[in-house]
């Protein structure tokens, strides 16, 4: 990544100033301004979150908004309500208040003398949620989006639920949060109220993941900050990117084909980061790209965005598994539009432990895990920077139903969302089947390519499940995360069945036996057939930001995940540590330590068995000032019900000031 240091324009920086909401609430903001820009008006770009602009998301900060300022906008950082240095409380994420503030901070940008009166919203994750949630309540003077590693649909594409099961990562957000939400403002910007203002939020700090069991099918909750329930509302420009190594890939596609205004997509290696720093690389000149957007679309300058393709994306090449690459081997590719006329389905039927072209004899086969297959599976959304990816998928093979293609004749490029369509029995009524799509190198090493996973009891509907009549057969659609991928010749594609994913997904009650049709279920791959020896095409300029903020790091960071087996039981624990570093900011004076715990049980046999543990530690000091928090949270489920258990431990100086403890039990439903 390139260093730049000097801009068109100087860049003034006001660390802190309020915006007063209409109901008297004040959230603090950091802005930073081109100079001049009183007397000649330039367009605002918002990043609206609730990650603490003061420490949380500095880093990241520094190196993207001084860099927009610099070319002739000013960058505005916010931080939501009853986060950082903001006022107020923050109940749950995505909720309308969380909208109408954010249109009332659009309001008051448009105020400034140093505003032209359009604004951008950019944002990542949580801010390229609610980039699009805003987008959807039309205010005038929002004229262009950036969205990030983010959804169209809250349902079916976030850290809650995937096909209808629940993800742990429900429960390791929630955790996450409770950490984060739970710090206090900063006394050097807020002064003697500081302490009030942390004991009020700690009062008031709620378990999300306690709320976001009650809502297990696709509900009003759900639909409420989905664009996906009614694309026209998003009818400004979108530029949406996505990584191959983030969980939020699948929107991407969705949204070029059903936005109905000017939209373009981009598709590389990432995982949850922004471009210009993300690993695995390349990273690409992001800044570039996005200065070309804000020109674009909110100064009237012609940029020949018009002229990019619909969709840029990266062919990752086939590489051996590991769970974390610094750079992964592929090529660019540009889709004029999408769905792609460059891709045609490919049928294979499952027959015998094969995919074939063409159709084999009927049989049946079964298709019952162990309870720890899911191992190799690797985080839902890598995003800490450790040994996060899936690792060799040969051990969860062992425990999955597998077709193999021959060896490759030729290269084969997948993109987009491979589709299944199965016949298939349960013997118990609830049931989930996951399915892995896998390159099998000459040597039989798998890496996983994408995945899919379906509750079978939503086979029909998110929002109303049905029970499997044991026995009966059904047919059954499964589709993949969308991928791009190039199996090499010599290679075979696995496909692997199993009714379990642990630790990535909550099991069914009781161990669950699926018969499936062999013959008459077939798997549909996404074929891309392009020429391979056409002039390579490079679209991104090399990756620039401004210069870093100085952290002098006082204890460096580690992360580690390891699987531990009892030989005797059978019990399996998988422990992740992220231990983000301490670090001194050294502009501020300000010490931050981080640490993330995160374990996973569960017995063979038993699915009952099934636990999941977070603890995590926070603290921030200055000179006589120290403050920490210690957050806990358990999940563990019987036939009936989840059972939720979570501690908020406060103290200042090393005592304990605050602790408060959560106990819910709420029922499982079709879960």
């Amino acid at each position: 990544m390139k260093i730049v240091g000097q801009f068109p324009h100087q860049v003034r920086e006001i660390e802190n100033t309020w915006i007063t909401l209409s109901d008297g609430c004040r959230v603090a903001a950091r802005i930073w301004l081109p100079e001049g820009a009183e007397k000649a008006p330039v367009p605002a770009i918002l990043e609206y979150l609730p990650y603490r602009k003061r420490d949380g998301t500095s880093v990241r900060d520094a190196l993207t908004h001084p860099y927009f300022a610099g070319h002739g906008y000013a960058a505005i950082r916010v931080d939501m309500r009853g986060n950082g240095e903001s006022e107020g409380i923050m109940e749950d994420e995505y909720l309308a208040q969380e909208q109408d503030d954010c249109l009332e901070v659009i309001d008051w940008l448009v105020a400034q003398p140093w505003c032209s009166g359009a604004v951008g919203i950019i944002g990542i994750s949580w801010g390229g949620f609610n980039g699009l949630q805003v987008a959807f309540r039309q205010p005038d003077a929002l004229k262009a989006v950036i969205t990030l590693c983010s959804t169209d649909d809250r349902y079916a594409d976030d850290i809650h639920y995937k096909g209808g099961a629940m993800l742990n990562e429900n429960m390791g957000w929630s955790s996450t949060m409770l950490s984060y939400s739970s710090r206090p403002p900063d006394p050097a910007l807020v002064g003697e109220s500081w302490r009030e203002t942390w004991l009020k939020r700690l009062e008031a700090e709620p378990l999300l993941i306690a709320n976001w069991l009650k809502h297990q099918t696709r509900d009003a909750f759900w639909k409420h900050g989905s664009i996906c329930e009614d694309y026209s509302k998003v009818d400004i420009p979108v530029l949406a990117v996505g990584g191959w190594s983030d969980a939020y890939s699948n929107a991407v596609p969705r949204m070029l084909e059903k936005l109905p205004g000017f939209r373009r997509g981009i598709i590389g290696p990432w995982l949850h980061k922004y471009p210009h720093f993300a690993v695995p690389g390349p990273a690409i000149g992001f800044l570039q790209e996005a200065l070309r957007w804000w020109d674009q679309w909110l100064k009237g300058l012609d940029r020949s965005v018009e002229a990019d393709p619909m969709l840029r994306v990266y062919m990752q090449a086939s590489a051996p598994p590991k769970a974390a690459y610094r750079v992964r081997d592929g090529r660019w590719c540009a889709e004029p539009a999408w769905p792609s006329p460059n891709v045609t389905p490919k049928r294979y039927h499952l027959t015998d432990g094969t995919l074939s072209e063409t159709p084999g004899t009927t049989g049946k086969a079964i298709i019952r895990s162990p309870e720890t297959v899911g191992q190799a599976g690797g985080e839902y959304c890598m995003i800490w920077l450790g040994p996060e990816g899936p690792t060799d998928q040969r051990v969860d093979d062992a425990g999955s139903l597998c077709f193999d293609t021959a060896p490759l004749e030729t290269d084969f490029e997948i993109l987009g969302a491979a589709e299944l369509d199965l016949e298939l029995s349960s013997d118990r009524p609830v049931a989930h089947l996951i399915a892995r799509l896998n390159d099998i190198a000459p040597d039989g090493t798998s890496t996983r390519i994408t995945y899919g996973v379906l509750n079978l009891t939503h086979r029909n509907s998110h929002e109303t499940p049905e029970a499997l009549k044991p026995g009966q057969a059904y047919r059954i659609s499964l589709k993949l995360d969308d991928v791009a991928y190039a199996v090499p010749e010599g290679h075979r594609i696995r496909l692997a069945l199993s009714t379990n994913y642990w630790p990535m997904i909550w099991p069914a009650p009781e161990p669950v036996t699926l018969t499936l049709s062999t013959g008459t279920s077939t798997l549909n791959l996404p074929e891309r057939r392009a020429e391979h020896l056409a002039k390579p095409y490079e679209p991104f300029e090399e990756a620039e930001a401004a210069p870093p903020l100085e952290k002098e790091i006082l204890r460096p960071a580690t992360n580690t995940r390891t699987v531990i087996t009892d030989v005797e039981s059978g019990l399996q624990r998988i422990e992740i540590f992220d231990d983000f570093g301490r670090d001194r900011i050294v502009e501020l004076d300000l010490t931050t330590g981080h640490i993330a715990r995160e374990s996973y049980t569960i017995r063979p046999g038993d699915p009952l068995s099934a636990r999941m543990e977070t603890h995590w530690s926070q603290d921030l000091s200055r000179e006589d000032w120290q403050v920490s928090t210690e957050t806990y949270c358990t999940l563990t489920g019987d036939a009936t019900h989840f059972h939720v258990t979570g501690r908020i431990e406060a103290y200042e100086s090393g005592a304990l000031i605050f602790e408060k403890d959560f106990e819910e039990a709420i029922p499982r439903n079709f879960l």
